[in-house]
C-alpha cells in the first residue's frame, strides 16, 4: 500500500502497487459527474444547453450499464474473484458503482426539478402533469389520445394463460394491477410506452389547447407515459385499475461474435443486433411509489436482484430531454457559429493543388468539416482520379461521403472501403451502407478477424503529368459530418510519399492477405503503437537527463494501459514534465511524491466534445507530434487497428502545440485530477480562459479580418 507522507519513501517505488491506480469503472463515473456538473452549475451554459447535459449524462449512464456494468455482472455471475490493477473484485466494483450512481441520480433530479424546470417555466416552456390540467383540456387530450395514441398501444396480460411479456432493452413500461369487476379477481398487465411516438407531446399542437406563437408565448408539454397512464381505462374496459407504475429495463447490449466461426460476418452481426434485445437485465428502474408486490413480480420474472433495482424519483429515461433543443428559442441556446474553410479560402476550389503545395491541417468544428466531404466528392468526379480507399467506422444514417464513394464506383473508379461492422450501436447503419456500396461495385471488406478497425484513413490515387500521385486524409475522428460539428477533431491532408507508402501497405493488409507489420512513419496498433509511444517517453527521459527540458503533452479520451502508465511514472521520476489532457477515464494518479509529482492531469468538458488525440514530445527542441484515432487503452493498443500519424510540417506542429497550451491554461471549463483520483474545478486568477470559446473567437476574428482585408483590396 502507499506509504503515509510523514514516513520515508523507498528510493524505487513498486509501480505495481494498486494504490497508484484509479479503478477504470469508477474513473468513468467521475467523468460522467463532470458532464452532470455542466447542468448543475448556473451560468456555464444557456438554459436549454443545461437541459441538454442532463440528457447527455442520462444517455451516457444507460450505455455504461449496457456495456461496462453488464461485463462486471458477467464476471460476478461466473464467480470470478480476480482483482483489477487497483485492487477491486467484481463484487466490490458493483457495490461502489451503485452507491456512486445513486448519489448522481439524486443530484440530477434535484437540479432538474428544483432548478431547470422552474427556470424553463419562467421562460414559457412548461412540462405539465395530466392531473395539473383544467378539466376542459383533460377532455380534449383524452379525445386526442383515442385517435392518436390508443391504436398504437398493446396491453399484455400476465396469468396462467399468458406468459410474462418480454421487455426489450431501454423500454419504458407500465406495470398495472387490475381487478375484474365481475369476478373481483386480481390481474396483472403490462403496457409498453411506444418508441415510435415522441416522449414529449407538445400540447399547443392539439385542438383545444392555446397555440404557440412566434412571440414566444408559452409552450406546453406532457410526457407520453403520463398521458397513457391517465387513460388506461380505455385499454381495460370493465376492469378497475388498482395501481399503475412506470418502470424501465436496461439489458446487456454487448454483442459477442465468434468471428472465426462466422460463415458470413455481416449476417452474424445482424443476428447479434437482434440478440441485443434479449440480453440479461442489468438495471431495473422503478419509482419509489411502486408497491412491493409489483416490484417482486418484476424482479422474479426479469431475474434481477436488489443490487440491480434503482428507485428513481420522477420521470424515468431522461435522455429524451434532448428533444427540447428543437424549440426555436435561440436566446436559450449557445450562440450559433459558422466554421471557416481555410483550404477553400486560401486556394479556391483546387483542393489537390492546395494539398500538394503544403500539408493542410483542420481543427473541427472550428474549421469546417466540409473539406473532408469535398475531398471525397471531388475525387469521385475528377477524371484524373483512378482509385479511392477509405475506412468507415461511424458515418451516420445520411452520409454524403458514402454517396460520393458510390458515385465514384459508378463512374468506373476503383473504390475499396473497409466498413467496420462492429462499431458499437452503429452496426445497423454500417450494414445498410455496406450493402449499398456492394450493390454499385465497391470492393467492401470488414477488416481483420478479431480486430476492430478504428483508424480514420482515406487514400486517393490521381494521375498527374504522366505519373501517379497519392493524396491522404488522416483524421482523429469519424467520417461523419454531424459529429464533425460538435466533436473536436483534427484532419490532416497530405501528399507525403512516406506516409502514403505506409497507408498503402496498411490498406493491403486490411483488404488482402498482406502480413505487413513494419511501418516507417505510422504507428499502427496492434503492431507498434505501445512500443513506439513508450520509446518516445523514454527518449524524453534521456533529454531530461541531458538538458532538464523534457516535456510530454498527451491529449486523449482515456488513459488505461498499465504499461504506458508505468512508463509515464518512470519519466516523471526522472524529471520529465508531463501534461495530460484526458476527457474521460484516467487510471493514472498525478501528484504522488516520488512517483508522479511532475504529472498534471486535466479534463475539459464544454460545448464541444473533446475527441482529438494528440501526442507531443519536446524531443530536445526538435518536437515530434502524432495525431490519430488511438487512446492509450489495452483495447486500442492490442485489439484494434488504430493509427497515429506524424505531423511533419512545423507550422502545423506549432498550431497544435498552441491549441494544447491553451487547453492546459483553461480555468473555466477544466477539471484538475487530484492525487487520490478525484477531480476539482481548476481555479485561476483573471483573466478567465475558456479554451473552446477562445479558439472559437480566434476562428471568428480570422474570418472578419479576411473579410475586411478583401474589401480594402
Amino acid at each position: 500500500m502507499l506509504i503515509p507522507e510523514n514516513e520515508a519513501k523507498p528510493a524505487t517505488p513498486d509501480l505495481f502497487d494498486p494504490g497508484y491506480y484509479v479503478n477504470r469503472e469508477l474513473s468513468w463515473i467521475f467523468f460522467n459527474q463532470r458532464v452532470l456538473e455542466e447542468a448543475l452549475r448556473p451560468g456555464l451554459h444557456p438554459l436549454l444547453e443545461r437541459v441538454k447535459f442532463i440528457s447527455i449524462f442520462s444517455s451516457n449512464l444507460d450505455e455504461y450499464f449496457m456495456i461496462r456494468v453488464a461485463g462486471i455482472e458477467g464476471q460476478y455471475d461466473a464467480g470470478i474473484q480476480d482483482r483489477t490493477i487497483d485492487g477491486y473484485t467484481p463484487a466490490e466494483q458493483l457495490e461502489k458503482i451503485r452507491n456512486m450512481v445513486l448519489l448522481q441520480l439524486k443530484q440530477r433530479n434535484e437540479c432538474l426539478y428544483n432548478d431547470l424546470l422552474p427556470a424553463m417555466r419562467h421562460e414559457g416552456i412548461e412540462i405539465y402533469r395530466f392531473c395539473e390540467l383544467p378539466e376542459a383540456q383533460k377532455n380534449s387530450l383524452q379525445t386526442w389520445f383515442r385517435w392518436e395514441i390508443f391504436p398504437v398501444l398493446t396491453p399484455l396480460a400476465f396469468d396462467t394463460g399468458h406468459p410474462f411479456p418480454f421487455m426489450s432493452n431501454l423500454s419504458l413500461n407500465l406495470a398495472i394491477e387490475l381487478e375484474d369487476e365481475s369476478t373481483l379477481t386480481r390481474k396483472f398487465a403490462r403496457v409498453k410506452v411506444p418508441t415510435i411516438l415522441p416522449r414529449l407531446i407538445q400540447l399547443n399542437t392539439i385542438e383545444g389547447f392555446p397555440a404557440g406563437a412566434a412571440n414566444h408565448s408559452t409552450i406546453r408539454f406532457i410526457w407520453l407515459e403520463d398521458l397513457i397512464e391517465n387513460n388506461l381505462a380505455e385499454l381495460f374496459p370493465k376492469m378497475r385499475i388498482i395501481t399503475s407504475h412506470i418502470f424501465r429495463v436496461i439489458r446487456d447490449a454487448d454483442i459477442e461474435i465468434e468471428e472465426d466461426e462466422a460463415g458470413d460476418l455481416l449476417e452474424s452481426i445482424e443476428q447479434g443486433i437482434l440478440s441485443r434485445r434479449y440480453g440479461k437485465v442489468v438495471r431495473l428502474d422503478i419509482t419509489p411509489e411502486m408497491p412491493l408486490s409489483v416490484k417482486r413480480v418484476l424482479m422474479n420474472n426479469l431475474d434481477v436482484t436488489e443490487r440491480s433495482v434503482y428507485e428513481i424519483e420522477g420521470v424515468l429515461g431522461l435522455s429524451a430531454l434532448i428533444d427540447l433543443l428543437k424549440i426555436e428559442r435561440p436566446e436559450l441556446k449557445d450562440d450559433p457559429f459558422v466554421p471557416d474553410n481555410p483550404i477553400e479560402e486560401e486556394f479556391g476550389q483546387n483542393m489537390f493543388h492546395a494539398i500538394r503545395a503544403k500539408d493542410q491541417l483542420l481543427y473541427h468544428p472550428y474549421n469546417s468539416f466540409q473539406p473532408v466531404v469535398d475531398f471525397i466528392s471531388k475525387a469521385a468526379t475528377d477524371p484524373d482520379v483512378l482509385s479511392i480507399k477509405q475506412t468507415l467506422y461511424r458515418v451516420g444514417s445520411k452520409s454524403p461521403i458514402v454517396n460520393a464513394l458510390m458515385r465514384a464506383a459508378e463512374a468506373g473508379k476503383q473504390v475499396a472501403v473497409l466498413v467496420e461492422l462492429k462499431a458499437r450501436f452503429d452496426e445497423e447503419n454500417n450494414i445498410v451502407w455496406a450493402r449499398a456500396l456492394e450493390d454499385v461495385g465497391v470492393h467492401v471488406c470488414y477488416g481483420l478477424p478479431g480486430l476492430k478497425t478504428h483508424a480514420k484513413l482515406t487514400m486517393i490515387v490521381r494521375r498527374e503529368q504522366q505519373q501517379l500521385q497519392q493524396y491522404l486524409h488522416l483524421g482523429t475522428g469519424n467520417y461523419n459530418p454531424a459529429t464533425g460539428k460538435i466533436y473536436t477533431d483534427y484532419s490532416l491532408f497530405t501528399s507525403n510519399d512516406q506516409l502514403a507508402n505506409d497507408v498503402a501497405e496498411l490498406f493491403n493488409a486490411l483488404t488482402g492477405y498482406s502480413k505487413h507489420t513494419e511501418y516507417k512513419e505510422l504507428l499502427v496498433s496492434p503492431f507498434n503503437t505501445r512500443k513506439r509511444i513508450i520509446e518516445m517517453v523514454e527518449r524524453e527521459s534521456e533529454w531530461s537527463k541531458k538538458s532538464n527540458n523534457g516535456h510530454i503533452i498527451m491529449k486523449m479520451n482515456a488513459l488505461v494501459d498499465p504499461k504506458t502508465i508505468r512508463a509515464l511514472y518512470k519519466a516523471s521520476r526522472k524529471g520529465v514534465k508531463i501534461d495530460l489532457i484526458i476527457r474521460g477515464i484516467c487510471c493514472l494518479k498525478p501528484g504522488i511524491p516520488g512517483v508522479s509529482e511532475n504529472i498534471r492531469v486535466i479534463s475539459v468538458i464544454g460545448r464541444f466534445l473533446e475527441h482529438s488525440r494528440a501526442y507531443y514530445f519536446h524531443n530536445g527542441g526538435d518536437p515530434k507530434l502524432y495525431l490519430g484515432s488511438a487512446d492509450i487503452m489495452p483495447r486500442n493498443l492490442d485489439e484494434r487497428i488504430e493509427t497515429l500519424f506524424p505531423v511533419f510540417d512545423n507550422t502545423c506542429i506549432s498550431r497544435v502545440k498552441s491549441d494544447l497550451d491553451l487547453i492546459m491554461s483553461d480555468n473555466v471549463k477544466a477539471w484538475m485530477m487530484c492525487s487520490d483520483g478525484t477531480y476539482s474545478m481548476v481555479e485561476g486568477d483573471e483573466p478567465a480562459v475558456n479554451s473552446q470559446a477562445r479558439i472559437l473567437s480566434r476562428s471568428t476574428l480570422k474570418k472578419i479580418s479576411k473579410k475586411y482585408k478583401t474589401k480594402s483590396i
